[in-house]
């Protein structure tokens, strides 16, 4: 069988965003694995219907710091080698920007993404993304295209918002599987960058939310069909 589909995570959180359910709803099997809690990855395998790398509060510039990244850069490095799907999602996008050989680093300015923002398509072929496209930013950091990939979209504070490296590789700087409630919760955490350059005020995150958040699922959901299809069942 080929449908599971492993999701690595970087938070003790309720496994509700939408990539998990959506993915679940379709019948492919999740494995969750918190490499910065103790879980070792295991090679990939011709079992893996392919690999999701979420967000999280680490940055590829701390490595050092949060050792776990490593061992994640490793493997998703064997993944690509054996070509299994691999999406990144902010920090997992900008993990696949560093395999890949880009630099991710600070906004030149000191600027945050904290909110939702406007990013539009960019590069040759059909559009990637919608114009004037709302998408949840939770961010400080920022990744160059790598050699070799594709460029899918962009956006005014952080020039790069998404990337395509062959058919099985895409990275997102945005946060498509936000729901209202991860907002929520995402709003309530401690030492969050209100006051920083470019970050949104909560009653402007509330209002944008309110405007945009359905038609991003919308969005994520054909492309999610699209990049991982349907689970393989076996036949008997």
């Amino acid at each position: 069988m080929t449908n599971k589909i492993v999701l690595v995570d970087h938070h003790h959180e309720p496994p509700d965003n939408l990539v998990s359910t959506l993915l679940s709803d379709r019948g492919f099997a999740l494995e969750w694995q918190r490499p910065f809690a103790g879980d070792t990855l295991e090679p990939p395998d011709t079992d893996m219907a392919g690999v999701v790398v979420l967000g999280g509060a680490p940055n590829i510039d701390q490595m050092d710091q949060f050792e776990f990244l490593h061992d994640e850069a490793l493997w998703v490095e064997q993944c690509l080698k054996q070509e299994v799907p691999v999406l990144g999602l902010c920090l997992g996008g900008q993990l696949l920007a560093h395999v890949l050989g880009a630099a991710v680093t600070p906004h030149p300015e000191g600027l945050e993404e904290f909110g939702l923002y406007p990013i539009h398509p960019v590069g040759p072929g059909p559009a990637f993304v919608p114009e004037n496209f709302h998408v949840v930013q939770f961010h400080s950091r920022g990744f160059d295209i790598p050699d070799g990939a594709t460029a899918l979209a962009g956006g005014e504070l952080f020039p790069n918002q998404a990337f395509g490296y062959g058919t099985r590789a895409v990275g997102l700087q945005f946060h498509p599987e936000c729901t209202l409630t991860i907002l929520r919760r995402w709003q309530a955490l401690d030492n969050l960058p209100w006051h920083n350059p470019g970050a949104q005020s909560i009653d402007r995150q509330n209002q944008l939310a309110e405007q945009h958040l359905a038609a991003v699922a919308s969005w994520f959901e054909e492309f999610l069909d699209g990049f991982f299809g349907s689970p393989v069942t076996p036949s008997f």
